[in-house]
């Protein structure tokens, strides 16, 4: 007989709270991500830790008030933080690595539009997704949609929800892995993002091939 322990699950409020952490960490890597469409940094770790820090610094200034000029030591990161910055950084590296043939994937789908007139808030949302989608077997691509979604309604326009979820529902057509299911990680093998570089899963055989980054645009905000 098979233990009873091989049945227990996450009860509900412990999946709930994993679920706005994740959502929390996607959020912060839209931002950094949107930040760097705009005005790509020359060092990616150093903007990685100052995005960071400026994160902290304005949370402990929301609950401290304002400190009139004095010099700010900011406590150690909590263990929540640190989680949130775990799960985000994997995502934005991922993202940026992949970018070129992730906005091909994008410009297959998105029939009539140029990348660049899309809301800056829309494509990178759209590339955030599809990188989890592509790259990241740890992570239901249903979920990665339903969170593209959610987020896009929250940050862009009224009509963002539905534009990005016609782009990642042909997105997800064409993944050669269950759409409602993960890969089960090792949680002693290191941070699941680790196991997410091996190429993607998905049926990318129309697709051009990568050409060199192209110079950021001043993008419409417009669908």
């Amino acid at each position: 007989m098979i233990p009873r322990k091989h049945f227990a699950r996450r009860s509900p409020s412990r999946h709930s709270a994993d679920m706005r952490k994740r959502r929390e960490a996607r959020e912060r890597a839209l931002q950094f991500l949107f930040q760097c469409d705009q005005n790509p940094p020359d060092n990616l770790q150093a903007a990685l830790d100052h995005f960071w820090h400026s994160q902290r610094l304005t949370a402990f200034l929301e609950t401290q008030g304002p400190t009139w000029g004095e010099r700010v030591d900011l406590p150690p990161p909590t263990a929540e933080e640190t989680s949130t910055r775990l799960f985000a950084d994997p995502l934005i590296t991922g993202t940026l690595k992949h970018r070129q043939a992730l906005d091909d994937v994008i410009r297959q789908h998105a029939k009539n539009w140029d990348l660049h007139r899309m809301a800056v808030v829309d494509r990178n949302i759209m590339r955030l997704a599809i990188y989890e989608m592509l790259y990241r077997e740890d992570i239901p691509p249903v979920v990665s949609i339903n969170e593209a979604v959610d987020i896009a309604k929250k940050f862009s326009t009224s009509d963002s929800g539905k534009f990005v979820n016609g782009i990642l529902d042909k997105v997800k057509a064409g993944i050669l892995r269950p759409a409602r299911t993960a890969k089960e990680i090792d949680e002693g093998a290191g941070t699941p993002a680790a196991h997410g570089t091996s190429g993607p899963r998905a049926n990318t055989s129309d697709l051009p091939k990568p050409s060199p980054i192209e110079a950021v645009h001043q993008p419409d905000s417009a669908h």
